[in-house]
C-alpha cells in the first residue's frame, strides 16, 4: 500500500508543473466534447454531433498535441496530429455549407 501511495504522490504531486496543468485543461476540453454531444443527443432523442463537439475536439486536440510534443511521446503525437486533421476537415465542411447536416438512416 505504501508503494502505491508513493507512486501516486510522485505522479500527481512531485511531477506536477505548468505542463501537467495544461495537460489537464486540454483533457478537460477534450472531455467536454462528449458531454455536449451527449446533451445534444438527449435533447434530440437521436444521435447528434453538434458543431461545439468539433470546436472542443480542436481546442483539446491542439493542447494535447502541444503536451505530447513536450513529453516527446511519438504515439501520443501521431494520434493527436491525425485527429486534428479530422477536426479541421469537419469544421471546414460545416463552414462551407453554413450548417451541419445530419445523416438519416
Amino acid at each position: 500500500m505504501t508503494s502505491l501511495i508513493n507512486y501516486l504522490h510522485d505522479v500527481f504531486v512531485t511531477n506536477f508543473n505548468a505542463w501537467v496543468a495544461m495537460g489537464f485543461v486540454a483533457q478537460g476540453l477534450f472531455t467536454m466534447r462528449f458531454i455536449v454531444q451527449w446533451i445534444a443527443s438527449e435533447r434530440a432523442r437521436a444521435s447528434v454531433v453538434p458543431v461545439a463537439f468539433w470546436f472542443f475536439s480542436l481546442g483539446g486536440g491542439i493542447l494535447l498535441l502541444s503536451y505530447a510534443l513536450y513529453r516527446r511521446d511519438p504515439v501520443f503525437i501521431a494520434g493527436q496530429a491525425f485527429g486534428l486533421l479530422v477536426y479541421i476537415r469537419n469544421l471546414y465542411f460545416i463552414m462551407l455549407t453554413g450548417r451541419q447536416s445530419s445523416a438519416k438512416n
